[in-house]
């Protein structure tokens, strides 16, 4: 079983290094690390041309363009993907290994906690893959800590949504997962530290933008 790693990134010269080296020094390697940049203005690209990992370029902007581009090139039999300011345990590529051969399921999340704010527990994710069932009547994928089949991909590739500013991209993911009658698996111990910059930086912006995209996807994924 391959495991192909796709991370999409724009002007992440802080943390790309840091998500990279964790990557590398997994107890069972990824069989590729994709990076895929969006037009990165800073030293990112140089930054990584610098590592044993893939750079593609993606000009149309917006993480979704770019993580179809990294999902669309990868060449695993599962594609896991996470974000440039994660910091993945040494377990992560071993752990979803483990989920896809024991498990009869086509995609695989975790819970992600914060390493550089005050919520390091589990609490905050297991409280939003609650919510986000009850909304949307599906179990949800958290985008810095998920991985698929290949073969679902295939399947899904020409539904999912490309508009930005509609959707999450990942509970997007998700939803267009359950349309061809996919299993979603929520491994507890499958936790990823991420950076809560987003909220440091922007609190107000981050929760009502958040919500208003989250309230535009239930109505446009009615149907589902």
């Amino acid at each position: 079983m391959k495991v192909s790693v796709v991370i999409p990134v724009l002007n992440e010269e802080e943390y790309i290094v840091h998500c990279l080296t964790h990557l590398l020094k997994q107890k069972e390697p990824a069989d590729e690390i994709i990076v895929v940049d969006n037009g990165s203005t800073d030293h990112t690209i140089e930054l990584v041309r610098h590592l044993p990992v893939r750079l593609l370029h993606e000009k149309k902007r917006g993480i979704i363009q770019a993580r179809n581009r990294g999902f669309d090139a990868s060449t695993g039999d599962i594609i896991a993907r996470t974000d440039a300011d994660t910091r993945v345990p040494s377990d992560w590529i071993k752990r979803i290994k483990h989920n896809f051969r024991r498990k009869k399921i086509d995609a695989l999340t975790g819970p992600v906690i914060y390493y550089d704010l005050p919520l390091k527990s589990k609490t905050y994710s297991s409280f939003y893959f609650h919510i986000a069932e009850v909304i949307f009547n599906n179990p949800i994928l958290i985008g810095p800590n998920m991985s698929m089949r290949t073969s679902m991909w295939k399947k899904i590739r020409q539904d999912v949504c490309l508009d930005n500013k509609k959707v999450h991209e990942d509970i997007d993911l998700a939803l267009h997962i359950a349309e061809h009658k996919g299993k979603i698996r929520i491994d507890p111990e499958l936790v990823v530290p991420f950076s809560g910059r987003r909220i440091i930086n922007n609190p107000q912006s981050f929760f009502i933008e958040y919500t208003k995209r989250l309230i535009k996807m239930r109505m446009n994924h009615l149907r589902l």
